[in-house]
């Protein structure tokens, strides 16, 4: 069973997405541009595969890990432009809250510098 539903709570959109018999749900605060939580969860994906090639038990890991995000983020135009354009609405720390990783820290500084480095 796969579908996948959104919710409006009134206070911001709940949305979840069934994969057999494992939900994921994502709960966006009103007001939140959901291009924030989309281009937060292509970071997501990005850093689930980065840890197959790199440790994320070690901080040499994470490093390589959150330095190839962001090669893998500037070798792609069309992601950089959706990632940079996230970002200017909501900001690097809003990253934060959808990251769930154990670089994630050393990705959120990494995109800090990436989007100085951009002008935006």
């Amino acid at each position: 069973m796969a579908g996948d539903r959104n919710i409006n709570t009134g206070g911001g959109n709940y949305n979840e997405r069934i994969q057999g018999n494992y939900i994921q749900g994502n709960y966006y605060a009103a007001g939140q541009p959901q291009s924030l939580a989309e281009a937060a969860a292509e970071i997501q994906k990005l850093l689930e595969q980065l840890e197959k090639s790199y440790p994320s038990n070690t901080t040499a890991g994470k490093m390589a890990i959150a330095t190839e995000t962001i090669n893998q983020i500037d070798s792609d135009p069309m992601l950089a432009a959706r990632i940079l354009s996230a970002l200017k609405a909501g900001g690097v720390s809003a990253f934060e809250q959808f990251l769930n990783h154990p670089a994630a820290s050393f990705v959120i500084g990494a995109l800090e510098d990436w989007q100085q480095s951009k002008g935006t």
